[in-house]
């Protein structure tokens, strides 16, 4: 893979997405944020991202029926799961769909940047986070 990764955060909380897509872009992927989980569904019909990180507390529509839809129409996209109620359960239930990984907040956006960084050499790419995330803007 010698284009950036790319990458769809889905969290309904906004202070999610604006804190963690400036984190991402800086390490070189391309990240399109989503608030709305059935947004987000529309936009995966429309393209395939290479890592989904979704949360699994929303509203509309849960994280599991998030992952279950990625992995239906694209099966080798790698989606991580993010979740402020840190149960387990719910973490080996989403691992049992397919998950890739499953992190629970409070995280800082270094702890997500190594699982995608694990997600990405699973893709067969690999990401410099040490590097990409030393530099100056």
């Amino acid at each position: 893979m010698a284009e950036r990764l790319e990458i769809l955060l889905l969290d309904d909380e906004p202070i999610v997405g604006k804190r963690l897509k400036p984190a991402l872009e800086k390490s070189g992927c391309k990240v399109e944020v989503f608030e709305n989980p059935l947004e987000a569904m529309d936009r995966l019909e429309q393209k395939r991202f290479d890592i989904v990180v979704t949360d699994i507390r929303m509203d509309e529509m849960d994280g599991l029926q998030v992952l279950e839809r990625v992995l239906a129409k694209w099966p080798q996209t790698k989606v991580i799961m993010i979740t402020g109620y840190a149960m387990m359960a719910l973490a080996r239930e989403s691992m049992e769909k397919g998950a890739f990984d499953f992190i629970a907040k409070p995280f800082r956006p270094d702890d997500l940047r190594r699982v995608i960084a694990k997600a990405a050499k699973a893709l067969g790419s690999s990401i410099d986070f040490n590097t990409a995330g030393s530099k100056q803007s």
